[in-house]
Formats: structure tokens, sequence, C-alpha cells
């Protein structure tokens, strides 16, 4: 009993003094260790606060607290008391700030490259958790790159002050090629037909031409979804392509890809249906697709005929316009079956028009290439015109146009920014040339000249055997009316093997559109010039010309350009028709007709293949000869290459002529050549001809 009573004793008075205990009123707060960190940011986080009860939990919850901060590595928490006052006291030690990142053993990839990869930054805390997550993202950008092999670790540098800094080991190993593509299960395409559909490709000699041959895990399971997009386009559309097997080489420095596939059957297109908002009638509608009953069924056609009703809607003022399919597949007849359901929105018009970005040029410039007015019906078709039309200025590197919805539903604004780009050129500089010799040159031309697409040329040449200046403006748009007005002016001074020539001029210029791609233009050239110096041994239609002449002429062209960039065309073709008739007055009288043809095509990445041919034909107009610089020539860089210039064409052997006392050839009727002569040499004297057909081809 009295056992019982002493336990029950000692009990109730350990009760009384932990509650004595817990009931005990903190008086002070201190965190000690704190060298960097603020402590207010950490009292900010405490519950405990001066003049509160003490609570175990309260200062596990405030630990928990400080922990989360990120900057304590450990954390103590303990009470002092001084003459009966209790001061709660958190002893922290911070984390080391990572002063610096040094990574070693990169030779495959540019460091700079590894450290963007990095989760750890300078200057940071030191935490294990984005230590590993660096070590981590490090492995993955090898990975990428096709170093399987790679390893990836860390150590810490511990200097004064509590700073850091951090180590990353790398040891690259070999890049992992690919030797072997191969599949099973395919029948309707072959092996090799599959592997160009991948951007995977195999190894070879020349992979590190195109940085091709390496196994990145990534493009592999995008290339799954390439060979599905083929099926389902040849109407395998419950194809299976399972995940590839890949076989590591014992040396880890190759791989084998397995790719298994189950084609299943092919589906053909059912029937073909279009409800809901219709314009025109469901037949109409139809006809507008390439999609046909019985057609094999195809992922892609369906997409594009989604977008061909999508776009006949947009380009009649529905710019919400929503087209959705519904397939319902037959299993037994193979079939899939097709409805378009079309909600048309509200019909939406143009309200404001604002360019933005054109530091320079005049906004009146770019508006006029818009081909949406204030008020008019959207078009989707339209603004991609307009797009492409600014963007064929040639004066901006970055042109984008978009539809910006306002708080009427049935007004879009067009907002058409751009971004600048330098239109003219300075230069000057001194060369040599095959044809001109020594040359020195200068020159000033601007495409953009005030902001208002005036293209303005000025250039001077000189030395060798060509001294030339030229001025020259034209006004795209004269007097903001669709019409090209502008003007020439030039004086040359010519050296040929032959004889040399002399000549100032000038001509006026207007030109007319028929449409954007098609236009005429109409010159009047007027030419004062001088055929003189001639060669000794230059043959009778050469001397015949030597003296002045004047050249008044009126020509005419029409030219067509479909070109997608004209700047630097990629695709399309430039065609003009030029015919000159000089005999304007002047002294010289002829009929000149050219056909030029250029067309691009795209090849691979970014090469662009052209032709160019041109025919061409001059024809004298009554006694007169035609002038020897009016012929055409052939030969050098802008017709055959190869030869030099005019080095192609119809020739004459040179003659030694006989000269009187004043250096004048003597006339001889009975000679061939009118004149008197000594004797044949192996000289050739290119006379230029009547008639000319080239081609050439450029990549």
């Amino acid at each position: 009993m009295l056992k019982r009573f002493a336990f029950c004793f000692v009990l109730l008075v350990t009760l009384l003094s932990g509650a004595a205990v817990a009931a005990e009123v903190v008086s002070g707060i201190r965190v000690d260790g704190v060298a960097r960190i603020d402590v207010a940011k950490i009292e900010e986080v405490l519950q405990t606060k001066v003049g509160t009860v003490y609570s175990v939990d309260g200062v596990d919850d405030d630990v928990r607290a400080i922990y989360a901060l990120g900057h304590f590595k450990d954390i103590e928490v303990v009470t002092e008391h001084h003459d009966g006052v209790m001061t709660l006291v958190y002893r922290v030690q911070e984390r080391p700030l990572v002063r610096k990142i040094k990574i070693v053993g990169n030779d495959e990839l540019k460091r700079s490259k590894v450290r963007s990869a990095l989760v750890i930054r300078t200057p940071s805390i030191l935490h294990p958790k984005t230590l590993q997550e660096s070590v981590a993202a490090i492995k993955q950008l090898y990975v990428d790159e096709g170093f399987y092999a790679i390893e990836v670790t860390s150590r810490v540098e511990m200097t004064k002050g509590n700073e850091a800094v951090v180590y990353f080991d790398i040891v690259e190993g070999t890049k992992v090629t690919i030797d072997d593509i191969d599949f099973e299960g395919n029948t309707v395409f072959s092996a090799r037909k599959l592997r160009g559909f991948m951007q995977t490709k195999e190894w070879w000699l020349f992979s590190w031409l195109s940085s091709t041959g390496t196994y990145n895990e990534g493009m592999l399971e995008n290339d799954i979804n390439l060979i599905k997009d083929e099926y389902f386009n040849q109407g395998y559309i419950r194809v299976r392509v399972k995940q590839p097997l890949v076989t590591l080489s014992d040396d880890r420095e190759e791989i084998d890809v397995l790719i298994e596939i189950d084609e299943g059957d092919q589906f053909y297109l059912g029937d073909m249906a279009v409800e809901g908002d219709l314009l025109i009638e469901e037949d109409a509608l139809l006809k507008f697709l390439r999609f046909r009953a019985g057609d094999v069924f195809s992922r892609k056609q369906l997409r594009d005929d989604i977008k061909r009703l999508n776009d006949y809607y947009a380009n009649r003022g529905y710019a919400y316009v929503n087209v959705s399919p519904t397939t319902l597949i037959n299993r037994e007849q193979k079939t899939v079956d097709v409805t378009f359901n079309i909600e048309q929105g509200v019909e939406v018009h143009i309200g404001r028009i604002n360019v933005s970005g054109n530091s320079k040029t005049r906004d009146k410039v770019v508006r006029r290439e818009v081909t949406l007015v204030e008020g008019d019906l959207y078009s989707v078709g339209r603004l991609e015109t307009s797009r492409k039309r600014v963007n064929n200025l040639g004066f901006f590197s970055e042109v984008n146009i978009d539809a910006i919805s306002t708080d009427s539903d049935e007004l879009m604004d067009i907002q058409v920014d751009v971004k600048e780009q330098a239109t003219g050129t300075f230069s000057v500089g001194f060369g040599y040339s095959s044809t001109d010799g020594l040359i020195g040159q200068g020159s000033v031309s601007q495409d953009n000249f005030l902001g208002k697409a005036l293209k303005l040329n000025l250039s001077a040449s000189i030395g060798g055997d060509s001294n030339t200046f030229q001025v020259g403006l034209l006004d795209p748009y004269f007097m903001d009316k669709n019409l090209a007005l502008g003007f020439d002016l030039y004086r040359t001074d010519r050296e040929w093997d032959e004889y040399s020539k002399e000549a100032i001029g000038g001509s006026i210029k207007l030109g007319l559109p028929i449409t954007y791609n098609t236009r005429t233009f109409f010159v009047y050239k007027y030419e004062q010039k001088e055929i003189y110096d001639i060669y000794n041994l230059a043959s009778r239609y050469v001397r015949e010309q030597e003296g002045s002449s004047t050249l008044s002429s009126i020509y005419g062209s029409i030219s067509t350009n479909t070109t997608d960039y004209r700047p630097d065309p990629s695709r399309g073709y430039m065609s003009e028709l030029s015919l000159e008739f000089a005999g304007v007055g002047g002294t010289e009288k002829f009929a000149k007709a050219i056909i030029d043809h250029r067309q691009f095509f795209p090849i691979k990445w970014g090469i662009v293949f052209s032709a160019h041919g041109q025919i061409g034909f001059i024809h004298k107009i009554g006694g007169t000869e035609i002038p020897v610089d009016e012929r055409f020539y052939l030969g050098g860089l802008n017709t055959v290459r190869g030869f030099e210039s005019r080095e192609v064409g119809p020739w004459e052997w040179a003659r030694e002529y006989d000269l009187d006392p004043e250096g004048q050839v003597v006339l001889d009727p009975t000679d061939p050549s009118g004149y008197k002569t000594k004797e044949s040499t192996t000289e050739r004297d290119f006379i230029g001809g009547v008639k000319e057909a080239f081609f050439n081809f450029e990549l």
C-alpha cells in the first residue's frame, strides 16, 4: 500500500513539473551561427514569438520552417535560463555558398553548353539536391548527343568563409553510333523506305559531315510517330509500331535498333458529308475537297481537306470558323466514313490596320502592300498575300501580320510587325578583274531612300579598261500611284581588244502594273557615243563603225515574277520579254528582241537550283549596219563561264593592214576585206552575233 502511494506521489510531481515547463513563457529568442543570412528573414518564419508560451510542437514547426528556407544544413534548438528568464536559442549551420563551378573532362561538348544544362548556379547556396540534378542534367545532355558511356561525378572543395568550389568531373567515353536499323513485320514499305522516313540514321563514312549516325533517344521516339504517320497516310489506320529494341555492343560504342511493326489492314474512304453552317450546297462544298470515295484513306489528305474548308470560310469573313471531322470506321468493309461539321461563327470585318517596328520606312510604304483595308471582310488568304508582299520589299528581316481580336466579335484589327534591316550599301575598294584589269570602285545604293521605297544608285568605277559613272533613281509608286517612274544618267569609257568606246547618255522609264506579279516597263534612251582607237588587226566590220554616232530608242518590256521571296528566291520563276526599237531620231537604227527566263527549285538544306536561259535577236533597219556594241556577245561570269568576256560567238581571222602615212588603212576593192592587207594572223577578232541562245545552271 505504501509503495503504491509513493509511486502516485512521484507521478503527480512529475506531471506538475512538466506542466510548469510547458507553461513557461519565452522571454527572448536568439539565432546563433548566421553569417550571410539576415536574422530577420529567419525570425519572419518562426511561429514562436517573445511572450508566447513555450511549445515543443511549435519549436518543431519552427525548425521545419527554417529548413525550408534552404540555407541551412543543421539546426539545433536549446533553452537558456538566467534569473528565471528563458531564452530560446536556434543554433544554425549555414550551407556553403557556391562561388565557382568548374567543369573538367569535356572534350566533345563546349563548356558553355555543359554549363547551360546545370541546375546549380553561382553564387547560390550549395544543396545536395541541386548537385544531384546537375549531374543528371549533364548525363542527359551527353546521352542526347549520343554518349551513352558517359560518367559524371561531382565533388566540393571548401574555401575560406564557408564558400565552395564545385567540380563536375566528366568521363565522356566514345560516342555511340548506330550500326544497323532493321524492321520486322513490314510489307508495305521496304526497310530502306522506312529508314528514309526517320531522322535517325545509320552511321556511314561521311556521317560526320551531317552529324548523323549517332543515337538519340528522343529523336528515335519521334521517328516512331513519323513511321506511323506514313502508314496512316497509306490507309493503315490500325498500325502498331512497337517501342524500338536497342542493343548495345559489348564495347558500348555501337548499337543496333530493331523496330517491330504490326501493319494491320488497309482502309479506304467511304462516304463523305458536310454538316452544319453551309454557305453553299453540300455537293458544291465537297467539290473543293481532294478526297474522293474509294481513295486510300490518308490522315494527311484529311488534314488538307479540313484546311481547304477552313480557308473557304476564312476567306469569306468567317475568322472564327471551326471545322471538325467525325470518322466512322467499318472494319468489315475496311472503309472510313467522314463527316465534316462546320461552325462558321460570326462574319468579321477589318477594323484598324496598325504598323509597328518601322523606324525608318514610312507607314504608307507598308500599308500599300497590305491588300486588306478597313471595312473589308476578313480573309486569311489576303493576310498571307499581304505578308508576302511586305516581305518582298526587302526592307525587313522579320515580317509578322496577325489578326487581333477587339471588343467586338465582328471586328478584327490587323497588326503588322516588322523589323528593319539595312537596305543600302556603301563601298569603296580596289580589285582585279579578268575583263577590266586593276580597278578602283565606289558605290552608294539605297533601295529605301528617304524611307519612301525610292531606289537610288550612285556608282563609279575607275581603272583598268573601264571608267564608268552612273546615277539612277526609281520611284515605284510615283505620286502615290501604282506606277513607277525613274531615270538613269551615265558615262562610260571602255577599252575592248578591237576598239574603245566612249558614251554618255540617259534614260527615262515608266512602269505600269498589270497584276502584282506582272508589270510592263517603257523606256526612252538617248546616248551619244564614239568608237575610236581601232586595233590595227580589227576586222572591216569594226573599222567601218569608227567615229561618232547617236542612239535614240524606245524600249518596252513585260515581265512576270512568281518567286517566293524576290530579294533571294528559292522557288518560282522570272520571265521577261523585251523589245527595243532604235530609230526615233539618231543615227543608229535597229530592232532588238530578248526573251529571258530564270527558274528556281529548292532542293535541301537551303540549297537552291536555278536554270537560266536567254534567246535574242537583233535586226538592222534600212541600210545601216548593226552597231558593234549592240550585237550579242557571250562568255564571262553572267553567260558562259569558263570563257573570257565576249569570247564566245562569231569571229574572223584578224589581218594586218597596210597603213598610209597618216595611219589610215589603205583601201583595196579587190581584197575581200575591202582593205589592202599584208597577211592573215593567228588572232581571232570576235565581232558578235545577231542571234543568241544560251542556258546556264547554278546551285
